[in-house]
């Protein structure tokens, strides 16, 4: 689906590309090669995707440069945030191939994230629209925050649904609202239409991540990475917490005591409490409502094929594998 909504952004979609590999040029050799390398191993480019597709659905148009260089920057900010998460969590795989962190070394991801971000912010500020930029910057705190407090319940092992939400906003959600929203501000959107953009993106973001969390607990869907890592890495998610629901106390106590140090054998058995307690038809059950609802958030924007495309991309969410 990603190459039809490409070829109907058209021009828009050129544009984007060409933008972006020009916000990462440079003169230091080892700095062209990690970008490149990267470059060539991104991923759709979702949420640019959402930017442009806003801004059409909503004026009939997306190929203001405005508009272009918020969907640069979403891109931009977004690979700088898997660069260092893959730092913070060690790994040596994404998307099947090396990362950063594997090829050259934790400090030289850690620089190559942060020039990422720097040419974000420069995109940014190519307009001078405040709310464009405090709803990035927000984003940015958003982010830390939201790693922040995973690492703090991972360590306690009492991350309630609760923490949960929040940290699924701060971490993921954020940028899909950043995305979106910057194209509703990019091109004089009304209030009314602001707030269902708003409403949108918050539930996309939050279907998104959390389709993640199901396909970690999904071995005969998930493909492009390993399932149990979310186990092994102490994160209490949406399927863990639909379990907790249904097992005895004492059993939920023990799972969470026995995350402190994480093997195969706590991820066999707690696979196998979630196949027995149907835990994961409750996780789609969650899913399927915020799925719902942004359906619902877009429900007035007027008919068009970009509107038809944003409710397909939310469907999506419930069936992806990668």
């Amino acid at each position: 689906m990603f190459g039809e909504i490409q070829r109907f952004l058209g021009s828009a979609w050129t544009d984007f590309q060409r933008c972006f590999a020009e916000s990462l040029q440079t003169d230091i050799p080892l700095l062209d090669q990690v970008n490149q390398y990267l470059l060539a191993h991104g991923g759709k480019k979702l949420r640019p995707t959402f930017t442009l597709l806003v801004a059409q659905a909503l004026r009939g148009r997306c190929d203001e440069q405005f508009v272009i260089d918020c969907a640069v920057a979403t891109e931009l900010l977004h690979t700088a945030t898997l660069v260092h998460d893959d730092v913070a969590d060690d790994s040596a795989i994404r998307r099947g191939a090396p990362t950063v962190t594997a090829l050259y070394s934790p400090s030289s991801a850690v620089l190559i994230g942060d020039f990422w971000l720097s040419r974000a912010v420069d995109r940014i500020n190519e307009h001078p629209n405040r709310r464009v930029l405090k709803v990035f910057s927000k984003c940015f705190g958003d982010l830390a925050e939201g790693e922040m407090l995973q690492l703090e319940k991972a360590a306690r092992f009492d991350t309630t649904e609760a923490d949960y939400r929040r940290i699924i906003y701060s971490k993921t959600t954020s940028l899909f609202e950043a995305s979106m929203l910057s194209a509703a501000y990019s091109v004089g959107a009304t209030e009314q239409e602001e707030e269902m953009v708003r409403r949108y993106a918050f539930h996309i973001g939050q279907s998104f991540q959390m389709m993640d969390d199901i396909l970690d607990y999904s071995p005969e869907l998930s493909i492009g990475k390993p399932t149990g890592q979310d186990l092994m890495e102490k994160k209490v998610t949406l399927p863990l917490l639909c379990l907790f629901k249904k097992v005895p106390a004492d059993v939920a106590q023990r799972i969470r005591e026995r995350m402190s140090h994480p093997d195969t054998a706590l991820v066999d058995e707690v696979f196998s409490l979630v196949q027995r307690y149907d835990a994961l038809s409750d996780a789609r059950s969650v899913l399927e409502a915020e799925i719902g609802q942004a359906v619902e958030a877009i429900a007035p924007v007027p008919a068009s094929q970009a509107k038809d495309y944003l409710v397909e991309l939310a469907r999506m969410m419930a069936v992806r594998t990668s």
